[in-house]
């Protein structure tokens, strides 16, 4: 038995480096918290990361999908796809804005939003009954964003990639090109979050990505009250420097100067954590692989970014309470949104979708990010091995 750490071991945990405290001390002394140089610093350097024309970085996560939706003019009535396998705010965003949220089932290989579903859903309505879809890129396992467009182009749908759980992940299309999550080239807008527990952690934050420089610009303007600064962009003449329009009822979703000076101290060491989480999924993967009681979802995946490590046992609430008994903090992601209470109001209930039931059943994540130690892992590792060998029906 390996020895067991001194310290809780959660299903995730932020890494702050001396030379993040030392970017965000700099911000700190500079003339600009907020609205200054850093922010626009982000959003340049991680649009060239994911391979997009531009990036506008926000508050948060669900900011970003609510201004998505909000650009792409999400109306009272409107209906939308997505999955319940997701965190709420892939299916709040449309209700922020009065649209209707339908659940379509998911690959139970992948966990992923399962596009023969979808294409299920639409076929059984008239075509423009649903105007977008929001697939998410569960885990960090990237969505077949051709197979998905492809879909939209048929029935006339917007597309929003959810990436958050997914920067620097990707899948290969048929022609042998990689195809980065959120890149642009697919979908007309993704986002990211940068919650402690993400890739890249800016304490709280979001960044919408899109080739659309109309829809960026938008973006722009509704993070910020819906003012327009740009002279190019005005309704009436230019009265001079000070002159601003509200065009619209926009938000304020500004992120600071501070959180962004992080997010860039963190950007620029990406892809070391990558591929930590890379290596520390394949070896959860060989660990498991021919242990009885308990199954990997989707191993092997090249592009995956790893954002969770799944796995899939029948006695998960034995598993999970045991596991903390041993200082090891895993998680279940996630209780399927149509399961939600504010959901089943709306008329949802348990066996509509039975993938993605008996998926929450069944999964936990376990500890997987990059300061997670070899040590740390081999004895999450043989706390599960310890349990299943005390519960081989687990």
């Amino acid at each position: 038995m390996p020895t067991p750490p001194s310290h809780p071991l959660p299903y995730g945990r932020q890494h702050i480096s001396d030379a993040d405290v030392a970017a965000v001390v700099e911000t700190l002394r500079s003339d600009f918290l907020t609205q200054g140089p850093k922010v626009a610093e982000f959003e340049t350097q991680f649009a060239a990361y994911v391979g997009a024309r531009h990036a506008v970085a926000v508050t948060n996560g669900t900011a970003a999908l609510h201004l998505c939706a909000l650009a792409l003019g999400v109306q009272p009535g409107q209906r939308v796809i997505t999955t319940p396998i997701t965190f709420a705010a892939s299916a709040n965003c449309v209700r922020y804005c009065g649209g209707e949220v339908h659940f379509a089932d998911i690959d139970p290989a992948t966990g992923l939003l399962d596009l023969k579903a979808v294409r299920a859903l639409l076929e059984a309505h008239p075509k423009g009954y649903f105007a977008g879809l929001i697939p998410v890129d569960f885990a960090g396992l990237a969505v077949d964003m051709v197979a998905a467009r492809a879909l939209a182009d048929e029935f006339n749908l917007w597309l929003i990639e959810d990436a958050c759980h997914a920067p620097g992940g990707f899948f290969v299309d048929d022609q042998g090109e990689k195809r980065y999550c959120g890149g642009g080239q697919l979908a007309e807008l993704a986002i990211f979050s940068f919650h402690p527990v993400k890739h890249i952690a800016t304490g709280e934050g979001g960044m919408i990505t899109t080739n659309d420089d109309d829809l960026a610009r938008h973006l722009r303007r509704l993070r910020t009250h819906g003012i327009e600064r740009e002279a190019t962009g005005l309704l009436r003449q230019d009265e001079g420097g000070w002159y601003m329009e509200m065009q619209e009822l926009g938000y304020n979703y500004r992120i600071s100067d501070i959180n962004c000076a992080l997010g860039l101290s963190q950007l620029a060491r990406a892809d070391e954590g990558l591929a930590r989480r890379r290596q520390l999924a394949a070896q959860y993967d060989a660990a498991f692989a021919q242990l009885p009681g308990v199954a990997v979802l989707a191993p092997g995946q090249p592009g995956h970014a790893y954002h969770l490590y799944v796995v899939l046992v029948e006695n998960r609430r034995g598993l999970y309470e045991f596991l903390r008994t041993k200082n090891i903090f895993a998680q279940v992601h996630y209780v399927p949104v149509h399961r939600m209470p504010y959901y089943e109001k709306l008329g949802w209930q348990a066996g509509d979708f039975p993938q993605a039931e008996a998926y929450y059943r069944r999964c936990l994540s376990l500890p997987l990010y990059p300061t997670l130690t070899d040590e740390e892992q081999a004895y999450v590792v043989s706390c599960v091995r310890e349990f299943l060998a005390h519960n081989p029906t687990a």
